[in-house]
């Protein structure tokens, strides 16, 4: 039975870089080419129009309405989102069979939440740090555990 060919997916809410596993000495090496790129914006910046004003419902008091959910926040779900759909396009042309999440924890709780079941079952690991900063050579050496760990298990 050949080798379970393994992706690692590390991002922040703001970048993604996806790296495919060489064997045998479990090096990374980039799987798409290019990194991705969320949004950038701040709140303020996404939501310029001042809020809209409405009435209490008792009494002469106006205030301003708060927007349901903060629009950095919400860019940055989005983000999650566009990730986990391209995840799940590659994952439907066979293109990995098992992936490592390495994500900022709040991020990773955002992918989880838009994952499908089937993308989610192919998950061999999370690992809740935010790495997407390192250059390659660093990132291999904080995931050299968890990459030994699936050379052994594949």
């Amino acid at each position: 039975m050949p080798k379970p060919n393994i992706w690692v997916l590390v991002a922040d809410a703001a970048r993604a870089r996806v790296f495919h596993v060489e064997r045998p000495n479990m090096t990374l090496a980039p799987a798409l080419g290019r990194e991705l790129i969320g949004p950038r914006l701040q709140s303020r910046e996404i939501a310029s129009d001042r809020p809209g004003r409405t009435f209490d419902r008792a009494g002469e008091g106006r205030h301003a309405k708060e927007p349901p959910t903060d629009p950095a926040r919400h860019a940055k779900g989005q983000f999650a989102h566009d990730l986990a759909g391209l995840l799940d396009d590659e994952r439907k042309q066979g293109s990995f069979d098992r992936l490592i999440i390495v994500a900022a924890p709040q991020f990773l709780g955002d992918l989880r939440n838009v994952m499908s079941k089937q993308l989610r079952d192919l998950v061999a690991d999370e690992i809740a740090k935010d790495l997407s900063k390192l250059p390659p050579q660093e990132l291999q050496e904080h995931l050299g555990d968890v990459l030994a760990q699936q050379s052994r298990e594949g």
